[in-house]
């Protein structure tokens, strides 16, 4: 053995008691893995947006090792993690919480990619994300505020990075009782997997930011391996050290994949005046405050939810000849699904056009046809803003002729939304928006 590369020096000194003829080839080199995330650490904002996470949410990163102790574990009846992912999508609102998940590659590979998803299938519908394990999960890391893991390396990187982890699996007998990965696993918050999940996820990120702790171990020389490494393998094969820095590859900015709901979402609202109160969640709620809805993807799993629905959603380029166009579209939903009162054509990240049905009871001029538009400051899902549209007009407001401004409350953030009216056969937009004071708000 010519060298073997150790991070920290606690390693060399466990190194020395086990095996002491190999102390020899020990070589202090830090980690390069963690100092490609330290570099990164500006970016934060970047991966955050590129998983689709928006003002106010809080990422959750659900993260297993390859081990069948493990968070996602061997596919056995005793696994964490398939318990836990309905619940999450259920007791998580949709609009203050995002989910992805870092399975390890083997977890992956062992299993195959069909199986893994037709395993998260339903979660995906919901709003999970699975990361790439090879390629994305640095990022997802520096984009958490939240490691819902095992005690695989991944755990230990978070922690190391200052993020709130919470142990679902903590492999007891797994690891080296003298590791720093196992105080680590010891110290670290425990998640009661029967227990209520999001008052646990929000103790935990209520709670003063965690220092490193055993963590601080994963590197003896933070920013430094890629200098200590080239420095050992150009002495290894005897040759001079080019003078130009050592540099690690940058972490890429992965592609933009912001959550693709088609499973049903049940939504809660309350109106005042302009100010709409929005709520979201795979699950009925137990206690309705206010009004509630359904609002469906049309691609939804079961196509009998759209024959229930309040609210139809589709999303797709304005001139997406396949569906017509947001006009086109809008009109046969509401001619397909007597009971839908809204559809909405969501056409991008912050904008989407609806048409409304008789069902509204709202009284909408001579139009019926709206665009919906994130104001100043806004930055929410267009489906919110068509969701807080229809209880709007439910609860008996008016659309002006110059339109409106509404103010949707969704993840402890108000988020103004302007709705313009669309004049038949002008296309989807048209001039001038209005303050809120020129709507008429819903009685009383």
């Amino acid at each position: 053995m010519d060298a073997l590369v150790l991070s920290h020096p606690e390693q060399l000194e466990r190194l020395r008691r086990a095996c002491p003829e190999a102390e020899g080839a020990a070589v202090l080199a830090g980690d390069p893995c963690f100092d490609r995330m330290l570099a990164a650490r500006r970016h934060r904002e970047r991966f955050r947006r590129a998983l689709g996470v928006r003002r106010g949410q809080r990422l959750v990163v659900l993260n297993s090792t390859w081990n069948s102790e493990g968070l996602f574990g061997d596919g056995g009846e005793t696994d964490v993690l398939p318990g836990l992912l309905p619940r999450l999508g259920a007791e998580l609102p949709a609009d203050d919480y995002r989910l992805a998940a870092v399975l390890h590659p083997n977890i992956w590979y062992g299993h195959g990619p069909g199986q893994i998803r037709a395993w998260l299938d339903r979660a995906r519908r919901g709003g999970l994300t699975p990361v790439d394990p090879v390629h994305g999960w640095r990022q997802a890391l520096l984009a958490a505020d939240v490691v819902l893991g095992d005690f695989g390396a991944v755990s230990y990187y978070a922690a190391a990075l200052g993020v709130p982890v919470l142990l679902a699996a903590d492999g007891r007998g797994r690891l080296d009782p003298e590791a720093p990965l196992a105080a680590f696993v010891r110290e670290a918050p425990r998640l009661a997997p029967h227990g209520p999940l999001r008052e646990q996820v929000d103790k935990l990120l209520a709670e003063p930011p965690p220092g490193a702790g055993a963590a601080a171990y994963v590197t003896s020389a933070p920013g430094a391996a890629a200098a200590l490494l080239r420095r050992h393998f150009y002495a290894l094969m005897e040759l001079p050290e080019p003078e130009a820095r050592a540099l690690l590859e940058p972490l890429p900015l992965p592609p933009h994949d912001p959550p693709r709901r088609t499973a049903p979402l049940y939504v809660r609202t309350r109106v005042q005046g302009v100010d709409v109160v929005v709520e979201r969640s795979t699950a009925p709620f137990r206690d309705v405050e206010g009004e509630a809805h359904l609002a469906v993807h049309e691609d939804t799993r079961d196509p009998g939810e759209l024959e229930v629905a309040d609210v139809v959603l589709r999303d797709g380029a304005p001139d997406d000849p396949r569906l017509g166009g947001p006009g086109p579209w809008t009109a046969e939903v509401l001619g397909r699904h007597p009971h839908c009162a809204l559809a909405a054509y969501v056409t991008g990240p912050d904008a989407c056009t609806v048409r409304t049905g008789v069902r509204t009871g709202a009284r909408t001029g001579e139009n019926d046809s709206f665009r919906l538009s994130a104001g100043p400051g806004a930055d929410a899902d267009p489906a919110v803003y068509a969701s807080a549209l229809y209880a709007w007009l439910t609860a008996g407001g008016v659309v002006p002729s110059r339109g409106v401004t509404l103010r949707a409350r969704v993840a402890g953030g108000v988020h103004p939304v302007t709705v313009e009216p669309v004049t038949p056969g002008a296309g989807s937009g048209a001039a001038g928006w209005p303050d809120s004071a020129d709507a008429e708000p819903p009685p009383g």
